[in-house]
């Protein structure tokens, strides 16, 4: 049966929007019994210029003490860098002018829960929201839990300053086997699959941030189990990408200013819909900040994973 949670005024008027006061916390879905969210959607009329940071969504599925989904709210949806942009994707899409949208189906099997907690100072005036969601009879009992993680690193911090060019030493010659001192998308345990990641990048330098490999590390490898050649090639581009903004299904850098420059600013994301990253006892995403991690650009992150319960616990947010 097809149910869905809003904001929608309940008597009948047209204020169809709720206020969230300074550190309120705000019940976008609670429901109980065996179900999946299908759809979410949010726009937001704030006089905090950091809404997208400030207001903090969570998730709980099935009675579990802590929320498989803890994120800000913009990071969510993409919008890591605290402004808004529009783009398509796969499992995400910021439609005209400030509508956020999310297609991850979220599976609970006794009890759903949703919140968006208002972490600022400032009151949100006007938040309207939809979370579509479906009732069953039951789920499978192998059915993986929906989880997001937000991470953050400002800066990631590199090992020199020193350089002019990062195919010439003492950048170029540096070696990075191990993925010591990459920046972490997501370091989860227990069996499950990876689906994607978006990723927003700060440059506190000039020139291209994104000679750094992805390495991912499944049950227990100490060498990368997935290795990459780029930060741009792990994205599905290539060359830097030109310096050219785009939004493709799978993977994208929609926003893009200052490509190159002291203060550029880039939104990336990757969906591994066709093929999710899967793991049995564990799983460690990482990427490098430059060549071997040479540089100390702002990271800001959120991982989209499935797993059976329990998740480990999630880095202070």
């Amino acid at each position: 049966k097809t149910r869905r949670s809003s904001s929608w005024d309940r008597t009948g008027a047209n204020d169809d929007s709720v206020v969230v006061e300074a550190g309120q916390t705000v019940t976008l879905l609670e429901t109980t019994g065996a179900g999946s969210v299908t759809h979410l959607w949010f726009t937001i009329n704030s006089s905090d210029p950091m809404n997208l940071k400030n207001l903090v969504l969570r998730a709980w599925w099935d009675g579990e003490a802590t929320p498989s989904v803890e994120v800000p709210i913009g990071d969510f949806f993409g919008l890591g860098l605290g402004e808004y942009f529009t783009y398509q994707s796969a499992l995400l899409a910021v439609a005209p002018i400030k509508a956020l949208n999310a297609y991850f189906k979220m599976p609970f099997a006794s009890a759903a829960r949703i919140t968006l907690t208002n972490e600022s100072k400032i009151p949100t005036h006007s938040l309207y929201f939809a979370v579509d969601y479906v009732t069953l009879a039951g789920l499978p009992g192998n059915l993986g839990r929906f989880h997001a993680q937000y991470r953050q690193a400002a800066p990631c911090k590199g090992w020199t300053n020193e350089w002019d060019n990062e195919y010439r030493p003492p950048v170029g010659d540096r070696k990075n086997l191990k993925g010591e001192g990459n920046y972490v998308f997501l370091d989860a345990a227990g069996k499950g699959h990876f689906v994607g990641v978006t990723h927003a990048v700060e440059l506190n330098q000039g020139q291209w941030f994104g000679e750094g490999d992805d390495m991912i590390f499944i049950d227990g490898d100490t060498l990368p189990t997935i290795n990459g050649t780029g930060t741009e090639d792990y994205y599905n581009g290539a060359w830097d990408f030109g310096g050219q903004a785009f939004d493709y299904a799978h993977n994208g850098a929609p926003y893009i200013v200052d490509a190159e420059r002291l203060g550029g600013r880039w939104c990336l994301y990757r969906w591994h819909i066709e093929s999710p990253i899967t793991f049995e006892k564990s799983i460690r995403v990482t990427i490098e900040h430059g060549h071997a991690n040479h540089r100390s650009d702002n990271f800001y992150s959120t991982a989209y994973w499935y797993q059976a319960e329990p998740h480990a616990a999630f880095p202070v947010l």
